[in-house]
């Protein structure tokens, strides 16, 4: 091929190229599905040693729960992102699963750390002053915003981990519900809870509470759970 050709060709290559861009552009900022699957930490027990930020880590009761919650997710399609709350429960959790799962990185979110909002139980939040209830509102209803629209692109599945009161608070909002009845909701240790926003913003329960990994006696953390250990029982004799 002359040089002329070879001209001629390189012209229509650029072209082409140039003819493509925009609708890939288009494409790629085109709204789609998102999933989200909210995960609660495992059990934990109180420290008075813990850092008083950070909060406890897992019990050992806690890793069990979340090396189960670990093989069930991993039977599940692949997930595009995983963000877990700073507290150490969650990022304890959140590790245990990763062992099981072949993830993306997991990304420390702030806004998915534990708090306490208004309810229409005041007395079930009398320990909290008004500052403390109202700082928890926007903080999560800032994380409702952030992460609770379409995908762009190509549909997505990210994994949220992180706190009964932020997964109460978010699927009373995905539900359209005033979010103060949160506290009408009881969620245990390790359940899942599955929200779809379609592309036009819309969206729809997949599950909630999901404790489907876990057996009967190994449930903690939800309304009229006993508490329980990982120890030999006493000998009664």
């Amino acid at each position: 091929m002359g040089t002329s050709g070879r001209w001629l060709r390189a012209c229509i290559g650029v072209l082409v190229s140039v003819l493509a861009l925009p609708a890939t552009a288009e494409e790629a900022q085109t709204p789609t599905a998102k999933i989200i699957v909210l995960a609660r930490h495992g059990h934990y027990e109180l420290d008075p040693k813990a850092d008083p930020k950070l909060g406890p880590g897992l019990s050992t009761l806690g890793i069990a729960q979340a090396q189960l919650l670990g093989a069930r997710l991993a039977g599940e399609a692949d997930f595009d992102a995983v963000r877990v709350s700073p507290l150490q429960r969650a990022q304890d959790t959140a590790r245990v699963v990763m062992q099981s799962l072949d993830e993306p990185p997991m990304t420390t979110l702030d806004d998915l750390a534990e708090c306490t909002p208004p309810t229409h139980r005041p007395s079930d939040t009398a320990d909290s002053t008004p500052e403390s209830l109202k700082a928890c509102t926007e903080q999560l209803d800032r994380l409702f915003a952030t992460q609770f629209k379409p995908a762009t692109g190509q549909p997505r599945r990210e994994l949220l981990v992180c706190h009964g009161n932020v997964i109460r608070y978010l699927t009373s909002k995905a539900l359209g519900l005033d979010p103060k009845s949160w506290l009408a909701m009881s969620f245990g240790h390790t359940s899942l809870s599955t929200i779809r926003i379609d592309a036009d913003g819309s969206m729809r329960l997949l599950g909630a509470g999901d404790l489907g990994h876990i057996p009967p006696n190994l449930r903690t953390g939800a309304l009229g759970d006993p508490e329980r250990a990982l120890v030999v029982p006493a000998d009664p004799n």
